[in-house]
């Protein structure tokens, strides 16, 4: 019975020591989950802690409209549009500058003078002969209309013989001096070799002998072929009908003679078209390869001044970081700053006009014709106004040109930094291309400033050496050589400036 009893209590034992068993297992179990998910917690926390307060841990990418990013959203938002608000008040204010240059060109076009001289029948032998003059008075009285007439029109002015001494190549020489844009003259014996026409039977007349159109298109040619020609030809048009017209019904009125009859079937164009223009330029554009030298290829020449000075700078901050050796006293630096950007754009603008003389254009002399009132031939090209030294002219105006342009743009990207200077680069070209590449006599007053730009005169002086047009290259060497003077005063200030913002931390935009 005492075995029975001890075996029945082993029993209860062991069971009691398994249900031990399964309670500390269990216990241990929700002990190791408590556990594991605190360091789960604690690990998330750990996380978001880090991403707010920029621990050791990479920020997690998150969401755009993430609470963490609202006062991101607030300010990029605010500098977004601050930012586009400048740039369209920009565009507004600097653009209209470009495209208000032919805002009055209409009202305008009276400036561009073209001159009615009319020697008909006033000057020896032809001022004494038995027939009035018919055709300078049919001419002078069609300029006077066209001045009277609403529509717009060019500057015709009549001035007498006795204002070019009676000579017609005088008239021409004016139009060289730049004194009128064109010219028209009335042959002294226009109307007397109609008469000898009709009443000889003169096979020989020529309608062209009558009248001359004198120009220099090479002064501007786009002046020319937009503005005058298209007037100057519709003014010839007029004039032929108008004179026909009237000479036919004299002639007519004659018809009754046998002489006269017979006369006008022999020369059939002294009744139409009676008269006519013999056209001289005395300076023609030629050759076509000279159009970028003195138009659109002049804005590289803005361009590349503009970015030589990134290219430089990194240069010549090298003398300041003392990188195994002593920085270079900053007063020093300025002026190599200032010899090796002028010995660069000695070497630049060689480059720039050595592209001139490989397309073609005449550098070496050789056209026969130097008058100033006789048309040059294109069959030896451009005229050359220095003879063998024009190439050297050309590549002097060309330096100072890109020291006036350049320096300038040196200074501004100094004193107002990045991005401001891409804004000032657009500002520079179209304030110099506005005034430069059209002419300003057709602008509206408030480009007047113009004149004194430095791409209007090295555009002016390379017509001049290109061409052999009037001179005023002394004029054009001057304004250039103030520009560089000036920017060469202003150019300390603006390293010292630079310096002073950069050892300040200030920034000039807000981003």
């Amino acid at each position: 019975m005492s075995t029975a009893v001890v075996g029945a209590a082993n029993a209860r034992l062991e069971e009691a020591d398994a249900e031990g068993r399964t309670l500390r297992e269990e216990s241990q179990d929700e002990n190791r989950s408590r556990d594991e998910n605190r360091s789960q917690d604690e690990n998330a926390g750990q996380e978001e802690n880090n991403a707010e307060k920029g621990g050791e841990g990479p920020p997690q990418p998150v969401g755009f409209w993430d609470h963490r990013l609202k006062h991101v959203r607030h300010e990029a938002f605010g500098k977004w549009l601050l930012t586009t608000v400048v740039l369209m008040c920009f565009i507004l204010g600097v653009l209209s500058i470009y495209w208000a240059v032919f805002y009055h060109a209409e009202k305008n076009l009276s400036s561009l003078v073209v001159y009615i001289v009319d020697f008909d029948g006033q000057v020896a032998p032809f001022e004494n002969t038995d027939h009035a003059p018919v055709v300078g008075p049919a001419l002078v009285k069609l300029g006077q209309q066209l001045v009277a007439s609403p529509n717009p029109t060019l500057g015709w002015g009549s001035m007498p013989p006795s204002a070019f001494n009676n000579d017609p190549l005088q008239v021409r020489k004016a139009v060289f001096n730049w004194d009128a844009w064109a010219a028209v003259i009335i042959n002294p014996n226009a109307t007397a070799m109609l008469y000898s026409a009709v009443q000889t039977g003169n096979a020989s007349y020529g309608p062209m002998g009558a009248c001359q159109i004198v120009f220099s298109d090479s002064r501007d040619d786009t002046n020319y072929y937009d503005f005058i020609l298209p007037i100057l030809t519709q003014y010839q048009t007029q004039a032929t009908e108008m004179v026909g017209e009237m000479w036919t019904r004299m002639v007519l009125q004659n018809a009754s003679d046998p002489t006269v009859l017979r006369n006008i079937q022999r020369v059939p164009q002294a009744l139409s078209p009676a008269i006519g223009f013999s056209t001289f330029n005395l300076r023609p554009f030629y050759p076509y390869t000279a159009i970028p030298s003195v138009s659109i290829g002049l804005i590289y020449l803005i361009i590349l001044s503009f970015f030589s000075f990134s290219f430089y700078l990194p240069i010549h901050m090298k003398y300041l970081k003392p990188e195994g050796h002593p920085p270079l006293k900053f007063w020093q630096l300025i002026l190599w700053r200032w010899t090796a950007t002028m010995v660069a754009y000695f070497f630049l603008s060689l480059a720039y006009s050595l592209i001139s003389l490989a397309f073609g254009i005449n550098f070496s002399g050789g056209n026969p014709v130097t008058s100033e009132t006789q048309a040059t031939q294109i069959s030896y090209l451009n005229p050359d106004a220095y003879g063998r030294g024009i190439f050297m002219v050309y590549w002097m105006l060309n330096y100072w040109g890109m020291i006036a342009l350049g320096l300038a743009c040196e200074n501004v990207a100094m004193i107002v930094g990045q991005p401001w200077t891409g804004l000032w680069l657009i500002f520079w070209v179209i304030t110099n291309v506005s005034t430069a590449f059209y002419d300003i006599d057709i602008e509206p007053r408030f480009y007047y400033w113009g004149y004194a730009w430095p791409l209007h005169n090295v555009v002016e002086g390379s017509r001049q050496i290109l061409f052999g047009l009037h001179s005023r290259i002394g004029l054009n060497f001057g304004i250039l050589v103030a520009w560089g003077a000036v920017s060469t005063v202003l150019f300390p200030f603006a390293c010292y400036w630079m310096r002073f913002k950069n050892n300040h931390g200030l920034h000039e935009y807000w981003a």
